[in-house]
């Protein structure tokens, strides 16, 4: 990108006016993180070329990074977007929307609440590698990067730019031994019940390629079409800011008190609670 800068700046020299040029200027820093330089030009990019969309989609997520938000309504608008007035944060309802934590890197995609056009609250549990978690508010891109379906809808997914607002919620890891499926059941009934936040990482979390992944999921000729065996070791995720009622649920579920016990798991199963720890520590508890 070094290389390409200074080739922008030196076309900037022969020509300041020239909105393709701002464009690309902005496009480098918005990549760099560098907001305050991204929006300036951005700014500019869109002042000489008014219906540049990509122009317009930069400045509002510079804007954003810098909490400008002035600014980014004013970008917003200029692309015909609906926001709730005000001076303040945008805070709407924009649906939901897959966005892909550390795109550079082993990309791993989750689901949450888009709150302004460039701006989604995580609802999934991220692995803790990741360094996020449920509830972070991560600052995303404007051009999708592959697609996702849910409820028979089909939805871009947006590679994350940065963290924009850190959770509370720590991640927890819960490693349990069961090979019944009604006896997991039991626990993660338990939890809903609990309004604890939680996902079997075991069963639901599917690794794509990286065609798939920055596409649309397909399946591959090397496929297997049998499904493979019922596992007896479990991963559970939990996001809680209160792991003690988290804890004392799985040792419930472990030891078989309080009617967490599968009536067909026999009594020499007990104690199957193996491991229960924080993997990635909330804001507040660092």
């Amino acid at each position: 990108m070094d290389c390409a800068m200074a080739l922008y700046e030196r076309a900037l020299a022969l020509d300041p006016e020239r909105a393709s040029t701002h464009y690309n200027i902005g496009l480098v820093h918005k990549y760099r993180g560098a907001w305050v330089e991204s929006l300036y030009h951005n700014r500019r990019a869109s002042d000489l070329r008014p219906d540049d969309e990509a122009a317009n989609w930069n400045m509002g997520i510079a804007a954003t990074a810098l909490r400008d938000w002035t600014a980014a309504r004013e970008a917003w608008h200029r692309v015909g977007l609906r926001i709730p007035e005000g001076d303040g944060p945008i805070q709407g309802n924009f649906g939901i929307a897959p966005v892909r934590l550390n795109p550079d890197d082993n990309g791993e995609v989750v689901w949450g609440t888009r709150i302004d056009p460039v701006r989604v609250v995580i609802r999934n549990i991220p692995y803790p590698k990741s360094g996020f978690r449920a509830g972070d508010v991560v600052l995303h891109d404007g051009a999708p990067v592959g697609e996702r379906q849910s409820k028979g809808r089909t939805y871009s997914v947006f590679n994350v730019l940065e963290l924009f607002e850190p959770s509370a919620n720590s991640t927890y890891e819960a490693e349990v031994h069961t090979d019944d499926a009604a006896d997991l059941e039991a626990l993660t009934t338990a939890l809903d019940m609990a309004q604890v936040d939680h996902e079997v990482w075991t069963s639901n979390v599917r690794i794509l390629c990286r065609q798939c992944s920055e596409g649309v999921p397909h399946e591959h000729a090397t496929d297997d079409v049998t499904p493979p065996p019922w596992p007896d070791i479990h991963v559970i995720g939990i996001s809680t800011t209160e792991p003690a009622a988290a804890r004392k649920l799985l040792m419930q579920w472990s030891s078989g008190r309080g009617g967490l016990l599968s009536r067909r798991v026999g009594s020499g199963d007990k104690n199957r609670l193996l491991r229960f720890e924080c993997a990635l520590a909330g804001i507040a508890f660092r």
